[in-house]
């Protein structure tokens, strides 16, 4: 019988599994068998250190992973634990995308915006478009992992073209090709101009936020953006949820719910 997180109760689990991803990340794997759709995310426990949300990254019937970027106090201390060092998960949370697999789709990731992308990706036709951008090659992830193309490039052009996605995604538009879907997740400038860029050829978008959250079941309010809650009522929406979310690219709460520009919460977040 399959095991599941169902409950608001942290599951501990051993680290089975650590890949380091390039200098930046580190992926843990934990044999742990969850209903789970692509976009959805977990709550990560570290006794002693704090809780926090991360998407998944990996999925089988019976194991998931985790990536983690290193830039603030409990994802340095998340990259530095081993096999079989102990976490509390708790989930899977949130709103997952809407997979349309018999259309024509692109996938734009920016730099960790991969890892909830990755599990779609591999979901999706392998003619599929997916372009992947980070600010330099070590801030790509999974470079060799799909079956599907990926055209890449980096802000300073030490992998792939140098350039930005929205670049490659309006090219690959003039080119003539239509597509029925985009999804996306990076940095919210960036998925706020690929946004743009769908709503002026009339193309529905996803994309996947990312506010500071505490419960992770609508419970609190940290995570609020506009009216939605992206905890519960995403953290993938969709252009229609877009167009009336006015805190998109624009505003969020910091730790102490103070409504901050989006610069200084990201900021915030990095410490």
């Amino acid at each position: 019988m399959m095991n599941t997180i169902t409950d608001q109760k942290h599951i501990m689990l051993r680290v089975d599994e650590k890949r380091i991803e390039g200098t930046a990340f580190a992926t843990l794997f934990f044999n742990y068998a969850m209903p789970f759709k692509p976009g959805q995310f977990v709550m990560v426990w570290i006794p002693g250190v704090d809780e926090k949300p991360y998407t998944i990254c990996f999925h089988s019937k019976d194991r998931f992973a985790i990536t983690i970027e290193a830039k603030g106090i409990f994802s340095q201390k998340a990259v530095s634990l081993n096999k079989g060092d102990l976490v509390g998960i708790r989930g899977p949370f949130g709103n997952g995308f809407d997979i349309q697999t018999d259309h024509t789709v692109a996938v734009v990731a920016g730099g960790c915006g991969m890892a909830p992308l990755a599990p779609l990706v591999e979901i999706l036709d392998k003619n599929t478009t997916v372009i992947h951008g980070a600010k330099s090659k070590e801030y790509i992830l999974y470079p060799d992992r799909f079956d599907t193309r990926r055209q890449f490039c980096t802000d300073d052009g030490s992998f792939g073209q140098k350039g930005l996605v929205t670049d490659l995604l309006e090219k690959a538009i003039a080119s003539g090709r239509q597509f029925d879907m985009v999804y996306t997740c990076g940095p919210e400038i960036m998925m706020y101009h690929v946004f743009n860029l769908c709503e002026t050829h009339h193309i529905p978008c996803q994309v996947s936020l990312e506010r500071y959250m505490r419960c992770g079941f609508g419970v609190c309010g940290a995570c609020v953006c506009g009216k939605q809650l992206v905890c519960k009522d995403g953290p993938v929406f969709g252009s229609g949820e877009l167009r009336e979310m006015n805190d998109f690219n624009t505003k969020a709460l910091l730790k102490s719910g103070k409504d901050v520009e989006l610069s200084q919460y990201f900021s915030w977040r990095c410490k």
